[in-house]
């Protein structure tokens, strides 16, 4: 849970620029890679990273323009890049512009439970993780390079003048 704004933004800002490096990653064709015709695809979840945003946003009150829920998943690997990039900087200038470190106190209903904003801030970054995880995934089986994010990915480590870990 977040108590103060300065936490949160920065926090958001490092994960965000994670997520928008997982996203600037994926290629037009990526987009359909999926585990089985009962998942989702990398398209629909990278969409559902962006959509989320919004979506969660609005339930805490926050006043912004932004892209709706069921707005269909983009044609092109740039375009969702770019939504998230446009959802990720509207919610941090609302948030500035509209919030105090009080406001992360308050409670609303997030689907059927009360929560507080400062933790609705928490579940939306933990999400975005969430769902790279699943990303990263789908990006190897579409033979992408998949970014480091948390530490290098296999093919980095040649750059620390190290061998990647046996698998």
């Amino acid at each position: 849970m977040f108590l103060t704004l300065t936490a949160f933004l920065g926090t958001w800002e490092k994960e965000a620029e994670f997520t928008q490096r997982i996203l600037d990653a994926l290629t037009d064709s990526s987009l359909s890679q999926t585990i089985t015709e009962q998942d989702r695809t990398i398209g629909r979840i990278a969409w559902h990273i962006v959509t989320t945003i919004p979506e969660m946003m609005s339930k805490t009150g926050l006043v912004f323009e932004s892209i709706k829920e069921d707005t269909p998943v983009p044609h092109t690997a740039q375009e969702i890049a770019n939504h998230y990039r446009e959802a990720s900087d509207t919610i941090v200038t609302s948030i500035k512009n509209q919030w105090t470190d009080q406001t992360l106190l308050e409670e609303r209903d997030m689907y059927g439970e009360s929560w507080t904003i400062g933790t609705t801030l928490d579940v939306l970054i933990n999400h975005q993780i969430h769902h790279r995880g699943q990303m990263t995934v789908l990006m190897r089986q579409a033979n992408l390079k998949v970014p480091g994010i948390y530490g290098p990915a296999r093919e980095d480590w040649s750059q620390f003048g190290m061998e990647a870990p046996l698998v």
